[in-house]
């Protein structure tokens, strides 16, 4: 089941993507994200909707030796065309077609070794093969409260059908 009020729209995740972006990035996701000083979002299950229902694109995986997508805001699953369960069945690297996924996997490690990167563009690839250019994305590694690597996340706001 997806991001729904059943599961507090996924708020835990969540509070792991902003704290994570914050704490590499000094910038926030979001308006009133860093309303607790602490950073301690795992209960505020509003803030969770209006990002999963955001106008930018919010997407993480974890950390198997094939990554799975394991969110997706609405705006990604809409660019991606597909639905939660598809989405969070597909190893990340598949959205990018065969000849771009050498660039993917290069600006992945460079993430994990950096911690973030901004201004990324790349070409990506929805369901059904329809293309898409991502413009000035940002890339985060995703770090647990007690510090250890859990995936990566992206954001970004500018894309255009190619």
């Amino acid at each position: 089941m997806g991001p729904a009020e059943e599961n507090q729209f996924y708020c835990e995740h969540i509070a792991m993507v902003v704290r994570s972006y914050y704490q590499l990035t000094g910038k926030q996701i979001g308006v009133g994200m860093l309303r607790h000083q602490g950073l301690d979002l795992a209960a505020d299950s509003a803030f969770a909707q209006s990002l999963f229902n955001a106008p930018f694109a919010l997407i993480s995986h974890g950390t198997e030796a094939e990554p799975r997508f394991n969110y997706a805001n609405k705006t990604a699953m809409k660019l991606f065309n597909m639905t939660w369960d598809e989405i969070t069945n597909l190893q990340s690297r598949y959205s990018a077609e065969q000849p771009s996924r050498v660039e993917r996997m290069q600006l992945l490690n460079e993430v994990k070794a950096k911690g973030y990167i901004e201004n990324y563009s790349g070409v990506r690839i929805a369901q059904g093969g329809r293309r898409f250019c991502i413009e000035q994305a940002c890339v985060w590694n995703l770090t647990d409260n007690d510090g250890h690597h859990r995936g990566q996340a992206a954001m970004f706001s500018d894309w255009h059908y190619l």
